[in-house]
């Protein structure tokens, strides 16, 4: 009886570490550029001839503009656009934030 009682405890901790090696928690999503934006939206965006400026930090998903830099609302929609070292970015209007760059 005592065998059995160890045997069921061990694959009873076995299973919990296999459960426990697989489980995700994601408590804020990483900036990863997925945002999906509608077709109209990048659409509108890329046939703007909007004048690039310069910026000397890194563009990135999740970097977040001066308030220097000009940004441009998209009509219809709750985002906002610039172009910065030629490459067309989409940011958050609020903060400017980058949620995707445009390549």
């Amino acid at each position: 009886m005592r065998k059995i009682m160890l045997a069921s405890a061990a694959m009873l901790t076995i299973c919990s570490a296999a459960f426990a090696q697989s489980t995700v928690v994601v408590t804020d999503p990483a900036p990863t550029g997925s945002v999906v934006l509608p077709g109209e939206v990048r659409t509108y965006v890329m046939e703007q001839n909007t004048p690039s400026v310069v910026y000397d930090g890194e563009i990135t998903v999740g970097t977040t503009l001066p308030d220097t830099i000009e940004v441009h609302t998209v009509p219809n929609a709750d985002y906002a656009y610039t172009v910065v070292n030629e490459r067309r970015v989409i940011v958050e209007p609020k903060t400017h934030r980058v949620i995707q760059v445009l390549e």
